[in-house]
């Protein structure tokens, strides 16, 4: 069985990405070749307090997943995280991949947030459910929410 390491990804841009971005657009993704746009700008590098982003690495050192949280933009709340550009290799679905990268993110965004929210499509639904979050759209320009904390 392959064996996958997750890290921090502290600098995207020596990171090879561009197959993800490519893979993603085909499956008429736009929003991981946004994540490459605005870390290139600046106006998202997943710097402030409890922002990070994250990586999954197979044995050849090959990028497979991404994704990272954010403080949530769409309230003025900084307890509320934003789940943000969380994407899966299409060959590395189905085997824990996705399971291991958001394990990664809840559990480093426990110490930060209150609550993790997110947007998705209703085929990923299944996937988050199955992983704790509520389906429900009480928080705003979200599909998903999960209670990291007791409210």
């Amino acid at each position: 069985m392959e064996q996958f390491e997750t890290s921090k990804i502290t600098n995207l841009l020596i990171n090879e990405i561009d197959p993800l971005v490519h893979e993603s657009k085909e499956d008429g993704f736009r929003f991981v070749e946004r994540l490459v746009n605005d870390y290139t700008k600046g106006t998202n590098k997943f710097n402030k307090k409890g922002e990070a982003l994250y990586g999954v690495y197979n044995q050849s050192n090959e990028l497979v997943a991404v994704g990272g949280i954010n403080i949530n933009p769409f309230t003025n709340d900084p307890n509320v995280g934003r789940l943000r550009r969380f994407y899966v290799k299409k060959a590395y679905r189905r085997n824990g991949v996705g399971s291991l990268l958001l394990k990664t993110i809840i559990s480093n965004a426990k110490s930060s947030f209150n609550v993790v929210v997110l947007n998705t499509t209703e085929q990923a639904d299944k996937f988050y459910t199955s992983h704790g979050f509520s389906k429900d759209t009480q928080y705003e320009n979200t599909t998903h929410y999960m209670y990291l904390k007791k409210q």
